[in-house]
């Protein structure tokens, strides 16, 4: 005899970890494994034996308000470490896997903007005064938007891009430090403690030292720092959406409001239009035109 108590469906997608070797000879383990579980209990033939039993003799032993308490405390033990592990199972991020980090980020989701997809409202002081794309448009990305959780760390957990597409873009990045550092260097994501992350060696705008994107290594997405006008023209084109931290409040947030998540590129046509929002990233950051050099990937 069994029972099961389900609280919502969940998508779940899961994989082993993979190693694969770069141009260079660089070994990457790449992780694509996250997973978000619902909240499900199940009870053998024994165990719903002895939950009637301590039904019972609680509503006969005890104030029927210390048996709902009893009951509701259970509840919500069971709801926090279903949670708990959801969170560990985004991976790596800028929040530490602990019971603390998840206490902090539940804290922080207090105040969390609502709508990811809502974009800044103007702001006349802004400097440049428009963004890139006012005159170079975005095209539109094809199909529905993946499924977003999580705030730090905040990850795709379906539409994964290509592990062809992620190390071409890695490829990319490191050539352009190389071939810039005066300009850019690269290193360890500043904002997530991991992940490739690409920095301006003279930031304009103020970021983590100057971090103008960093590309997670688990779903394949990426975060960057855009002018307010980019960071809306990649969300009505489907490219991505802001981080749940850049809401308008009075507590002091660890991500600047220009802080945005896009999608992980499926394609090498993607890879293109994601490079081309990397470039306005680099722009907004160094306030000086950044181009990336992607034919030998194409």
């Amino acid at each position: 005899m069994s029972a099961t108590l389900t609280k919502t469906d969940t998508l779940v997608h899961s994989s082993p970890i993979e190693v694969y070797t770069s141009r260079e000879g660089e070994q990457l383990a790449i992780n694509v494994t996250i997973r978000q579980d619902p909240l499900s209990v199940t009870l053998d033939g024994f165990a719903v034996f002895a939950v009637a039993v301590f039904l019972v003799l609680g509503i006969h032993l005890l104030q029927p308000s210390v048996v709902a308490l009893l009951i509701g405390l259970s509840t919500i033990i069971l709801f926090v470490h279903n949670d708990f592990q959801n969170y560990l199972k985004l991976g790596p991020g800028g929040t530490p896997a602990t019971f603390a980090g998840y206490i902090r980020i539940n804290w922080l989701k207090l105040w969390a903007c609502r709508d990811p997809l809502n974009a800044l409202p103007a702001d006349p002081d802004v400097q440049p005064a428009a963004g890139v794309f006012r005159m170079r448009p975005l095209p539109y990305r094809c199909g529905l938007r993946p499924k977003v959780v999580g705030i730090a760390p905040q990850r795709q957990v379906n539409q994964f891009g290509s592990r062809e597409c992620y190390l071409a873009l890695r490829r990319i990045l490191e050539n352009h430090g190389k071939r810039n550092s005066e300009e850019v260097g690269i290193g360890t994501s500043c904002f997530e403690k991991h992940g490739l992350g690409l920095f301006s060696r003279y930031p304009f705008n103020k970021t983590c030292q100057g971090e103008i994107c960093h590309v997670h290594n688990s779903d394949y997405s990426m975060h960057l720092n855009l002018h307010p006008d980019d960071v809306k023209e990649v969300i009505e084109k489907g490219w991505g959406e802001r981080h749940p931290l850049t809401s308008q409040c009075l507590l002091k947030m660890p991500v600047p409001k220009q802080f945005t998540m896009v999608y992980a590129p499926r394609t090498m046509d993607e890879l293109k239009v994601v490079c081309q929002i990397i470039e306005a990233a680099g722009w907004w950051v160094g306030a000086k035109e950044m181009k990336l050099d992607v034919t030998a990937e194409f």
